[in-house]
């Protein structure tokens, strides 16, 4: 015992130990005993230290030889491998600048073969739309809806009644039941012109184009109301009116061009005011509620406005929601209130680039501006596109990456949310413009590599492909965290432990917007008023090369995330 606490004594004692070569001793012995003594040093540093049993001259003794923990290059590490060994494998790997490998792996990519370069006849560049008729509520919360909705393969899926099989309340988002919930509540106005739901045409009326202008201002429910109401009597009059004229240009004159208000983007995340309107809706089938455990953006741990909250959307005919993916492209649900309808159209995840480079041909930003695509182009480039009417009552529900757009062809009001279900098609679409998002320097809403930890240490992974990808990238992950370590290590800079707090938001680079996971780089943005911003690595060292006056705060020690990484494993199903 004493030999042995004094092996302890040493190791402890003397770190120069630590980088010592394996020594051999000759003398023949017999192993007794294997064990690890951890140095904390803001890393897990292991030392193995074998104890051989050696007689001497009728005596026993004890020589102790230090084992050297192999080491596994960093090109050869996988999922399979443990998070001591993807820590190993990192250190003294040098990089020049910033560490980059993608959080995603090509070999698990579970996106479905649709081939582009077979021409489809014009007949079938109109598709027609998935639309299932509920007739019970126990339809409504049928397995096989979910994975209907949830196929890779179907874009979009119209669930025709809905609020009528679940006796959904739809009442409670009338128009009259907002405005005695919350008469001042703010309504972003987006100002259109209207048009015609397959046309758009530039500002002189003389070619059809893909930029979509409209201009935005604030109101209130009330105000909104108000014009809502107008604007519903004033085309009573005009068909009134119209019906002593005769049909032709100077009729259509009349509506084309007509100057139209949309109420967008107005939240209902307060549960305090729109309580009745919040619970009316857990009446939902849970992979389609705003929260649920299945759903990666209820492990955000914070609000995301519009994604995991609700949101509501007041609207004359000719308002447009302009095409877009919804932000990272996560699935998401649409439920209109009525009384009137809206007009649909979609597109396959799967051929979002060919309308990213019509966007670059028409000067739009694809991530970031307002355009309307143009039928025919779609059409000749060989792109089905659904098209379909949402009555009130059904919901829509738009699968992962399905590039839509919508104009109301009523007056109507409709609430809509963003879901995550977990499966590895939506991760993985959700990482792709994750990346591509950084690439284009646009600030992904949902911090992924957050979520990614954190549905790691909160849910069991089922399906082999998800777990793949979400292990995947908590392997990345760490190996980010321990270069740019050791980089600011070396560097000579302090890191500082500061656990984070309870619902304490993801961080995001002041500078460029990219997510910042664990490693926080801090600067004083104003001494007086003591306010602090993060940086990531690449913004920081843009300011100043070696970093000074940048804290360095760590959010969870390396042992917390290897943990976290080698308890993630793949939970069988038991029937």
């Amino acid at each position: 015992m004493a030999c042995l606490n004094s092996v302890i004594y040493l190791v402890q004692q003397n770190k120069l130990l630590m980088e010592r070569r394996k020594r051999r001793w000759t003398a023949a012995g017999e192993p007794l005993a294997l064990f690890s003594v951890t140095l904390s040093m803001g890393l897990s540093k292991e030392l193995k230290i074998l104890l051989i049993k050696v007689e001497s001259a009728g005596r026993q003794t004890f020589n102790i030889s230090e084992l050297e923990e192999q080491r596994i290059p960093l090109c050869k590490i996988s999922i399979e491998n443990t998070g001591a060994e993807v820590v190993r494998a990192c250190k003294g790997t040098r990089v020049k600048g910033k560490f980059k490998e993608s959080f995603l792996l090509p070999a698990f990519s579970v996106k479905p073969n649709i081939a582009t370069n077979i021409p489809i006849p014009r007949e079938k560049l109109n598709p027609p739309t998935p639309s299932i008729y509920l007739e019970s509520k126990r339809d409504a919360f049928s397995p096989v809806l979910l994975q209907f909705c949830t196929d890779p393969k179907n874009a979009v899926t119209v669930i025709r009644g809905l609020a009528g099989s679940l006796r959904l309340n739809l009442g409670l988002f009338s128009t009259k039941s907002l405005v005695e919930a919350n008469a001042e509540h703010a309504v972003e106005v987006r100002t259109q012109v209207q048009q015609p739901a397959d046309e758009n045409w530039d500002s002189s009326g003389s070619a059809q184009t893909w930029p979509c202008e409209s201009s935005r201002s604030h109101t209130t429910i009330d105000k909104y109301a108000q014009y809502q109401a107008s604007s519903f009597q004033e085309s009573l009059q005009e068909e009134k009116e119209s019906e002593n004229e005769e049909e032709g240009e100077e009729a259509e004159s009349k509506t084309g061009g007509k100057i139209i208000k949309f109420g967008t983007n107005i939240d209902l995340s307060d549960p305090k005011r729109w309580k009745p309107q919040l619970q009316e809706l857990l009446k939902l089938p849970a992979f389609m509620r705003v929260e649920s455990s299945n759903n990666m953006l209820s492990h955000v741990g914070h609000t995301i406005l519009g994604m995991n909250t609700v949101q509501l959307y007041m609207k004359v005919p000719g308002s447009r929601t302009p095409g877009h993916q919804e932000n990272n492209n996560f699935c998401s649900v649409n439920i209109n209130i009525g009384p009137g309808d809206c007009e649909w159209f979609a597109v396959h995840e799967h051929y979002w680039d060919a309308i990213n480079q019509f966007c670059e041909k028409h000067g739009v930003d694809y991530l970031t501006g307002s355009w309307w695509p143009v039928l025919e182009d779609l059409y000749s480039s060989n792109i089905p596109v659904y098209r379909f009417i949402q009555r009130p009552g059904d919901l829509v529900w738009i699968n992962a990456g399905t590039v839509h757009w919508v104009q109301a062809l009523g007056w109507c009001n409709n609430i809509a949310w963003n879901v995550g279900p977990l499966n590895s098609y939506q991760y993985q679409l959700a990482l792709e413009r994750y990346e591509w998002n950084e690439v284009k320097k646009v600030k992904s809403i949902v911090p992924m590599i957050h979520v990614s930890w954190n549905v790691a240490r909160t849910i069991k992974i089922t399906d082999q492909d998800t777990y793949k990808m979400i292990k995947h990238c908590l392997m990345q992950s760490i190996k980010h965290i321990q270069i740019l370590r050791e980089q600011l290590v070396a560097a000579g800079k302090k890191i500082s432990y500061q656990s984070r707090m309870k619902d304490e938001p993801a961080y995001h680079c002041n500078e460029c917007d990219v997510e910042v996971y664990d490693l926080l780089l801090v600067t004083s943005e104003n001494s007086t008023k003591k306010s602090y911003v993060v940086h990531c690595e690449d913004c920081a060292r843009a300011k100043s090369p070696s970093l000074a006056g940048v804290v360095v705060l760590e959010q969870y020690r390396m042992e917390e995330l290897m943990r976290s990484y080698d308890t993630f494993t793949l939970v069988s199903l038991t029937f």
